[in-house]
């Protein structure tokens, strides 16, 4: 049986290196996401690490850059289709969100940057391509 308990040096859940971080950090240009203190896992709102369990948590802040893991066109509950990614960021964390330009030019392996935290209709982040969005034929 895996047991720890709180020390000096693994603060209590809930501390200032836990998942309530009073730190202040500016979310308008930036993805938050917690880091397991205990085994590094990085992970995007979550309570406990998917690893180890763990409730020690701190806060970091994410470069920005991503791959698109997976890209679906939605066309129900909007005027128009748009597209649905989950994006892997650097940091190993995996986050969903949209990716600007056509939905059916979107694909799994697409490199791409953050562009606003929030999107103001849906509340999630926002990504535009990195590389050039249009495929030649070969």
């Amino acid at each position: 049986m895996y047991h720890h308990s709180a020390s000096a040096s693994h603060p209590a859940a809930g501390s200032a290196a836990g998942v309530l971080d009073p730190a202040p950090v500016d979310t308008q240009d930036a993805i938050v996401f917690q880091r397991c203190t205990w085994c590094g896992t990085a992970m995007y709102h979550r309570l406990l690490c998917p690893v180890c369990q763990g409730s020690e948590l701190r806060t970091e802040r994410s470069e920005g850059t991503g791959t698109v893991r997976h890209s679906s066109v939605v066309h129900r509950n909007t005027p128009a289709a748009r597209n649905v990614s989950l994006i892997e960021m650097a940091e190993g964390f995996v986050v969903r969100g949209r990716v600007m330009g056509p939905p059916i030019g979107i694909h799994s392996g697409d490199r791409v940057r953050l562009s606003t935290a929030k999107d103001p209709v849906r509340g999630e982040p926002v990504f535009q391509l990195l590389d050039e969005p249009y495929r030649a034929w070969t």
